[in-house]
């Protein structure tokens, strides 16, 4: 058998050969990680919690190898109080009053929650996390596919700590395999679906200092490209293989990372002078399509459209020159692009043509981006979609035989306050009630005598008010604003409307709660309770019976 020559700690199937390992496996320690030896072990070892717990053995046995299909939902962001926050507002968007709602996969029959944080950071971010759900094990901020023993941005200290994510052991199983996300898809959380790099800001050549380049690493982009050849060399030295043949649908935006530094490789809804970013002079797509003559290099609404689900195994689909629009933005994109809930149902269409199945990972990475800018707006119709993407997912597919996992890499500092009556619009002032239980017919007065929202920041750029703007980002051309202002005459509904923030900061953060997982399908009953993040990778694991799949193919 041939060694698959990347770390794999999975311990709720087996190990690889090669992979790194720890005296203290036998241990078996899974209650408290050490705050001083968060180790790669410790976390190999809370994979027992999926495949030893006593109370579950039972529905264990039964969740081997039952998904024939497995998708990942990221919710980027998405924590507890956005998940409550959007469940209202969709209501409310029907004519409800919005409490009594409930987003699509709300309704999932498990769920559970999430301990977000990084091996080195109580409140982590998006590469650390991703590569907790996608490889099983936890990892340090700002790190790809690779374990917490590398020195961030040190190309050299990576080598030898590569992990092996449920993608490319869905790849070598002989499965379909595909990534949608609204942000670039060489940003954290889609990129440590297949890539392995020290630093999560490596996304093209140009981003790299030349001593990283020097000494082997590619950037992310690169390794998107190249993903077929560099899995073939890491599991059988470079051998063709049949049973890996590459990532089947990519989605998402990104496109400055795979042109080169050059006017006349723009595309046509180019918004900087030039493009591309890529300072080797490669131009990324037509590699790719050189790569995959029969597949289909899609750049807006009306090629993506065109694609025909029963015709295509190859869609590569890069929407912007950055990240998608938001959805509230959307319309303002000078070619046109899909929703999220449209490129998951086409990416479905796609892979299900397999009969051995297939992996996608859906991510909103623009709910993330809407409450580092302050705007609940843009984050929570977002979230909207997302649930509407999730619906599609249901629709789309065979509940006896894919599992699907909705979840969120962290949460932000957003919160949901200020006893509003029920039904009070979630972006609106807080209306109170009087003695009787009644709405007061004005909203409520803080300490300062001037009225506050039900939805605010602990941090970030606070009170601004853009009127009909739908692109959240537009608050950084603004100032920062600190303390209260007197909203009385703004309407805080509005679409440029951000929320007031306590904290002054140039961009509100994450924060580090808990997140939920909900879970349907099967295999979803190993969804409950309180888990550290890197289960969620044993479990679709185990409900894939994706390691035992790809040794066999070895």
């Amino acid at each position: 058998m041939k060694t698959f020559k990347m770390t794999l700690l999975a311990t709720s199937i087996a190990v690889l050969a090669g992979c790194n390992s720890s005296d203290d496996n036998d241990d078996n320690k899974v209650s408290i990680a050490p705050k001083d030896e968060a180790s790669l072990a410790w976390y190999q070892n809370s994979a027992a919690e999926v495949t030893t717990a006593e109370s579950v053995a039972q529905a264990i046995d039964n969740a081997k190898g039952s998904a024939k299909n497995i998708i990942l939902f990221v919710g980027d962001g998405m924590g507890v109080s956005t998940v409550t926050a959007g469940r209202i507002l969709e209501g409310q968007q029907q004519g409800m009053t919005g409490e009594e709602n409930m987003l699509s996969f709300d309704d999932f029959p498990f769920s559970g929650l999430s301990k977000t944080y990084n091996t080195n950071q109580q409140t982590p971010d998006s590469a650390g996390t991703m590569t907790a759900m996608m490889s099983g094990v936890k990892s340090k901020a700002g790190v790809i596919g690779v374990s917490e023993d590398v020195v961030r941005a040190d190309c050299v200290s990576s080598q030898g700590t590569e992990l092996a994510t449920a993608l490319e052991l869905a790849e070598i199983a002989g499965k379909s395999t595909g990534i949608v996300s609204t942000a670039r898809i060489t940003h954290a959380t889609p990129a440590a679906t297949y890539a392995k790099s020290p630093e999560r800001n490596w996304e093209d050549d140009g981003d790299m200092p030349q001593a990283a380049r020097d000494a082997g690493c590619l950037d992310i982009a690169d390794q998107l490209i190249q993903f077929e050849d560099l899995l073939e060399a890491r599991v059988n030295g470079g051998a063709d293989s049949t049973y890996i043949d590459g990532i089947d649908v990519v989605m998402g935006g990104g496109r400055r990372s795979f042109l080169p530094n050059d006017a006349s490789a723009n595309s046509l809804d180019a918004v900087s002078t030039i493009e591309g970013d890529r300072t080797d002079g490669r131009n990324l797509i037509t590699e790719w399509q050189t790569e995959y003559p029969t597949g289909s290099y899609i750049m807006d609404q009306a090629g993506f459209d065109a694609i025909d689900p029963t015709a295509t195994t190859k869609v590569l689909g890069l929407f912007n020159e950055s990240h998608m629009h938001y959805e509230a933005d959307r319309a303002n994109d000078g070619q046109g692009e899909p929703s999220l809930s449209e490129m998951t149902s086409k990416a479905i269409d796609v892979l299900d043509n397999n009969e051995n199945g297939f992996f996608l990972m859906v991510e909103s990475g623009r709910i993330d981006h809407g409450h580092h800018a302050g705007s609940a707006y843009n984050a929570l119709t977002d979230t909207v979609e997302f649930a509407n993407a999730v619906k599609a997912a249901v629709e789309g597919t065979d509940p006896e035989d894919t599992l699907i996992i909705v979840t969120a890499d962290h949460s932000h500092v957003f919160t949901i306050a200020g006893y509003p009556t029920r039904g009070n619009p979630i972006l609106g002032k807080v209306v109170t009630n009087d003695s009787n239980g009644e709405p007061l017919s004005e909203p409520a007065l803080a300490a300062d005598d001037m009225p506050y929202t039900t939805l605010a920041y602990t941090n970030g750029m606070g009170f601004h008010d853009l009127g009909s703007e739908t692109d959240a980002d537009a608050v950084y051309s603004e100032a920062i604003v600190s303390g209260r202002a007197d909203i009385s005459a703004v309407n805080t509904e509005s679409t440029g409307f951000h929320q007031e923030a306590l904290v002054p900061m140039s961009s509100e953060t994450h924060a580090g709660e808990d997140v939920g997982i909900y879970a349907v399908g099967p295999g979803a009953q190993l969804i409950t309770g309180t888990n550290e993040q890197n289960i969620i990778f044993h479990v679709m694991n185990h409900a894939g019976n994706l390691l035992e799949q790809a040794e066999n193919r070895l």
